[in-house]
């Protein structure tokens, strides 16, 4: 976890500043991903409360899903328009401001008790969440020193982690049976702030750099592809982001449910395998951008994507203690996905950081969210192992990786 101490650590940088492809600036990156991981950690909590909330509320797996919508949905609308606005003109201190929303939904989340509360609270907290991750991106990538695999990587680890940390929070919370608890958690936003400034004072600093050395650092030249295939090849990638967001969705919003219901478990006994998997997907995050910016980015997405589906084809048929270390092992293969898929995109328009950030947040999310809502209509008119079933084949999707062409930017090393 970042923290005060952190943010006043950050350098800030001098006027004869290396240009961005020159040095890795790692103060910068862990920074940002230290409040990737207070972001998530928040994100996190919601989902992990679900068991509780359903029980106090009264509320079915539609209204679940539903909760989990109102968050995905506020999380993915505005990240493309965040990240159009600042290619044209940056905003250092908008990742700031961005914590101030999920400051405010996690008091609304604590108080809450009316269903459409939690929808509200939720909805602030993807907000902050929406404004937070294409200007976070954006910082991690300028301070990668041409290492744009790992310092995505780096800063998605971070996220990763805070996910895989809410359910242990909630079990507190559970433990406790306090609701009010949650207002504990609103000291993380408010960690997150004074990082996010100081690294916001940093961006600041750094493009003012840039801009005043402009002819040495123009803009990178695009691959030749004609915009038809870029296009297409966009295409190809959202359909790999539908198919591995749908099935964490699935795991994520119902594992827990999942578990209690086939195997009888305890609600804090699922909470802790549903850590396994999530730190599963933190651990197996650092994996694929490192080893992208060496082999390509193309051939990670192959194994990441496609290599789980012999697992999740397994899993609905397994026992607890299999379907437990299943989890863990999809989570370690699918986690290098998404940083290998965003440094992809980045690579194939790298004049719109911003926006291609955005987008691909922004439709992560919203896959999430749609995926969580339908599957709880499908849970409540079918069942939670039809589900998973079903969401088993969609590892497959990655078949599609055969489309996309070779648009890498290694290093020399």
């Amino acid at each position: 976890m970042s923290s005060p101490a952190t943010a006043a650590s950050l350098p800030a940088p001098p006027a004869t500043a290396p240009p961005p492809a020159a040095t890795t600036v790692l103060p910068v990156i862990f920074a940002v991903s230290g409040a990737h991981l207070l972001n998530d950690t928040i994100q996190s909590l919601l989902p992990a409360l679900y068991p509780v909330l359903k029980d106090e509320l009264q509320i079915s797996f539609t209204q679940v899903g539903l909760i989990t919508l109102a968050f995905q949905l506020t999380a993915s609308i505005l990240q493309p328009f965040v990240g159009l606005s600042t290619d044209r003109r940056p905003q250092p201190f908008s990742l700031a401001a961005g914590m101030v929303f999920t400051f405010c939904g996690v008091l609304l989340l604590a108080f809450a008790h009316s269903f459409p509360a939690v929808l509200a609270a939720a909805a602030l907290i993807g907000f902050g969440s929406s404004i937070f991750h294409p200007e976070a991106s954006r910082v991690a990538r300028l301070a990668s020193g041409g290492r744009h695999g790992f310092a995505q990587s780096l800063f998605q680890l971070g996220g990763n982690a805070g996910s895989a940390l809410g359910p242990l929070l909630a079990a507190l919370v559970i433990a406790h049976r306090a609701q009010s608890h949650i207002a504990w958690f609103s000291l993380l936003p408010l960690i997150g702030f004074l990082v996010l400034t100081r690294v916001g004072a940093w961006y600041r600093d750094r493009l003012a750099h840039l801009q005043r050395h402009a002819p040495a650092h123009r803009a990178p030249t695009p691959p030749a592809l004609s915009p038809r295939r870029v296009v297409a090849t966009l295409a190809v990638l959202a359909v790999l982001i539908f198919s591995k967001y749908f099935y964490l969705a699935c795991l994520g919003s119902y594992y827990t449910f999942y578990l209690i219901e086939t195997f009888h478990v305890s609600v804090q006994h699922a909470q802790l395998l549903l850590f396994l998997f999530l730190a599963a997907v933190a651990a197996g995050t650092i994996i694929g951008g490192p080893v992208g910016d060496r082999i390509g980015r193309k051939a990670v997405i192959w194994v990441s994507i496609l290599g789980a589906a012999p697992f999740a084809l397994l899993l609905p048929h397994a026992n607890l203690f299999w379907c437990a270390t299943l989890t863990v092992v999809i989570g370690v293969i699918l986690a290098s996905a998404f940083s290998a898929i965003l440094v992809y995109a980045q690579e194939l328009l790298p004049n719109r950081v911003g926006l291609v950030s955005g987008l691909f947040f922004g439709f992560a999310f919203g896959m999430g969210g749609i995926g969580s809502a339908a599957l709880g209509r499908l849970a409540d008119h079918t069942s939670l192992t039809v589900v998973f079933q079903i969401c088993a084949f969609l590892p497959l999707l990655g078949l599609l990786t055969a489309f996309l062409p070779d648009v890498d930017r290694r290093p020399a090393r």
